[in-house]
């Protein structure tokens, strides 16, 4: 038995913020049914293209869609948009991150698809929402979540251009906010005996992200500077490298409280007597000089050294890890961040990413693989079939 054993989910959608909200969904147990157009969702073929050299796997692709079936249906076709509709009439849930003015032209927009199925959870992901100027611009990630939310001019030092996040960040943030929403909605159709629309975008879950500097920019009408690593007014809560060019953060949030473990970390209690350094204000007003003194020191032995240290002496810090020790770190291992998938005629098996939730009593992860490409057209609709009659 698994948290959502029995719910349906038709997702028309492509890309990463409406599939990987998919994906989450399989991964807790729902029947998830892809529909994919004839030539099928581009993230198939996305890696192929990167690579440079035909790939055949995708694993951004795989993340968000192993354990569902896929339908392949062309919805120029007034016959293929009949079977979608037949479809939707037996789900729970109708997922798509197609832009809204898209779905509405198909014929599959929430007015619709709401009153022909009262029960019906209509999920809609977007770019910049459902309504305004720009509702039915597109979008991306990089686009609506990074830069327009203001995230990225927050991300590097204002003399400094901005930078690209990295692949699909804010479209899993934005999927996982939409499960959210569905979920919610699910629980409340319990209640009532009626479904609802559920709507989020990229835009306004990475507005949501930057809630912090975005309040107090709305109450005081200023923000607080991204400095550089040189100069943060904190030098305990900051970045270092260790004399084998591995970097680590120091999380001394309470800057009084965490000075003197450090002290003791680095062999250097003399700098409690340093009036330069003995109070929080002090190390504020001094952070380049006392971030350089900390960079000599951190650069004289290498990071398993320092960390030891910090360890001995109950120092809080984290290590900035490569993607290379993410996979191996053993305590990712063990929180469970990493999963089997079986094959699948979409994947062969591999090692993937797990979904971030872990439920007590009932399993979650993938219960099948990647599907190949309708592979589940003929199957999925022999069952809608079933139904009507």
């Amino acid at each position: 038995m698994t948290v959502l054993e029995g719910i349906r989910v038709v997702e028309l959608g492509a890309w990463v913020a409406g599939p990987g909200a998919g994906g989450l969904l399989a991964d807790w147990g729902a029947d998830v049914i892809k529909v994919e157009a004839p030539e099928g969702d581009p993230m198939r073929r996305l890696f192929a293209v990167l690579s440079g050299h035909g790939e055949p796997q995708s694993p951004p692709f795989d993340l968000d869609n192993r354990g569902k079936r896929s339908v392949v249906l062309d919805l120029r076709s007034e016959d293929d948009r009949r079977d979608l509709h037949d479809l939707v009439a037996t789900a729970d849930v109708f997922l798509t991150n197609l832009r809204p003015d898209a779905v509405e032209r198909l014929g599959f927009g929430p007015d619709v698809l709401l009153e022909a199925n009262e029960r019906l959870v209509y999920a809609q992901v977007s770019g910049f929402g459902r309504t305004g100027p720009d509702a039915h611009r597109a979008g991306y990630d990089l686009g609506a979540f990074f830069a327009r939310s203001g995230m990225a001019s927050q991300a590097v030092p204002p003399d400094q251009p901005p930078v690209a996040n990295a692949g699909g960040v804010g479209d899993h943030i934005t999927g996982t906010t939409i499960t959210a929403g569905i979920c919610a909605a699910l629980f409340a159709r319990e209640r009532s005996g009626r479904g609802q629309l559920v709507d989020t975008s990229l835009l306004r879950a990475g507005i949501y992200t930057m809630g912090w500097p975005l309040t107090i920019q709305l109450r005081y009408g200023k923000h607080l500077p991204t400095d550089p690593r040189t100069t943060v007014g904190n030098p305990l809560i900051n970045s270092y490298e260790a004399g084998d060019g591995r970097w680590f953060w120091l999380l001394g949030l309470e800057a009084d409280r965490h000075w003197p473990p450090l002290l003791r970390a680095i062999g250097r209690p003399e700098l409690a007597e340093d009036e330069r350094f003995g109070s929080a204000k002090g190390r504020r007003i001094n952070a380049p000089a006392l971030i350089a003194l900390l960079d000599e020191t951190f650069a004289t032995a290498d990071r398993d050294h320092w960390t030891a240290h910090f360890d001995e002496h109950d120092v809080w810090w984290a290590p900035v890890n490569t993607l290379a020790e993410v996979v191996d770190d053993p305590q990712a291992v063990a929180a469970g961040a990493f999963v089997d998938v079986p094959e699948g005629k979409g994947s062969a098996a591999h090692r993937a990413v797990m979904t971030p939730v872990d439920f007590g009593t009932t399993p979650a992860g993938p219960r099948r693989g990647v599907p190949g490409l309708g592979e589940h057209t003929a199957e999925v609709l022999a069952e809608v079939r079933r139904q009507e009659r």
